[in-house]
């Protein structure tokens, strides 16, 4: 088996250097990937906002400065007339409508309950959210403050603290998921084409005919791609830490122990398809089907509380999933082998499996 190990690993060297275009490709897809998505915010600011100011007063001047305040809000364009702020927002010019009624001062000044309508477009589900979340909290500030002025001890306050991403910077969610998207595009890709090309090119009946081993036969195929992710990886790693200022609080040494385990499933995963496509078109479009689940279900973009139990446990069985929960584990809650247990021995076990259904057809090829 270490005979052929050694053989396949030398063939499969040659065959990546040759085939020079791949091999920058590798390289360039996650870093331009990286670039673009790194730089995606998904906190909501200066927002389009109409105003409607029906009272003209200093209290209603003092609402929207501090609806500029919290720099949710840019004000597009402020007026009387609440029809014309329905048909801004109806036009798309204006996402949020404010609406101040006349008797709003005079409600301040004698301490009553002083109400304002807002208007949220809704065809956003994440910017209303945001813009409605800034309005309760703009609304409960000046309430403490007022309850505060007229020396009411409040019933209930609430200290909130934000662990491990304090500011809320998306750069520092995304990305550490976004590294396990990256390493399954370009390790499946290429992995896939692994003996597809070989038939392309009339060399695998010669390769099968020769006294390797399937073992030595499948991983001296992996080992190549194994390398070149992990260098992959670091280059990542790299960018992410370096060119977006993303902080890596757990062990280094952890992260590309993980990735060696994440990579060997995907590889695996890649040189299935590679045996059962007919050219290198096919096995690329079998490959590229297998990366809408793993964006959707692996809790990159849509938290995994929210699936459908069937749709949960496919999730599970996807090793980008694991990973993503290892990557943001270690990256920004310097979480350990024994705090990712689980994502680890579900990575460990998905590996195993691959590698061994790989094996498999390999000796019914050579048989």
């Amino acid at each position: 088996m270490w005979s052929s190990f050694v053989a396949i690993v030398r063939k499969e060297f040659k065959h990546i250097f040759r085939d020079r275009a791949t091999l920058v490709m590798f390289f360039m897809l996650p870093v331009v990937q990286l670039s673009l998505f790194g730089f995606l915010d998904q906190n909501v600011r200066d927002l389009p906002t109409v105003i409607v100011d029906q009272d003209g007063t200093r209290y209603s001047r003092e609402l929207i400065d501090q609806l500029k305040a919290t720099k949710t809000f840019g004000i597009a364009d402020i007026t009387n007339s609440p029809d014309q702020a329905r048909e801004l927002i109806s036009q798309g010019r204006a996402r949020v409508g404010v609406m101040i009624p006349p008797d709003f001062h005079d409600k301040r000044a004698r301490g009553q309950n002083a109400q304002f309508l807002v208007l949220i477009d809704g065809s956003d589900s994440n910017v209303s959210a945001q813009a409605l979340a800034a309005i309760n909290g703009l609304a409960a500030q000046q309430n403490l403050e007022a309850a505060r002025r007229a020396g009411v001890k409040p019933v209930l306050s609430a200290q909130p603290i934000v662990l491990f991403n304090p500011g809320g910077r998306t750069a520092n969610y995304i990305i550490p998921g976004l590294v396990a998207i990256l390493l399954q595009i370009a390790a499946m890709v290429l992995a896939a084409i692994a003996i597809v090309r070989e038939r392309e090119q009339g060399t695998l009946e010669q390769l099968l005919v020769t006294p390797i081993h399937p073992v030595g036969l499948v991983l001296g195929k992996l080992a190549p791609y194994l390398v070149i992710g992990i260098v992959e990886m670091g280059l990542i790693l790299l960018i992410m830490r370096w060119g977006f200022g993303v902080p890596i609080y757990g062990s280094l040494l952890f992260l590309f122990a993980t990735a060696v385990v994440y990579l060997f499933a995907l590889l695996a995963l890649g040189l299935t398809i590679s045996m059962r496509a007919q050219t290198q078109m096919a096995a690329q479009q079998m490959a590229q089907m297998l990366l809408l689940p793993s964006i959707f279900l692996s809790g990159y973009i849509f938290p995994v509380a929210g699936l459908p139990k069937v749709l949960y446990w496919i999730g599970r069985g996807l090793p980008a999933t694991h990973m993503i929960d290892v990557m943001r584990g270690a990256v920004l809650r310097s979480a350990g082998p024994w705090d990712m247990l689980p994502s680890l021995l579900a990575l460990a076990a998905i590996s195993v499996v691959l590698v061994t259904v790989s094996v498999r057809r390999v000796r019914r090829l050579t048989t």
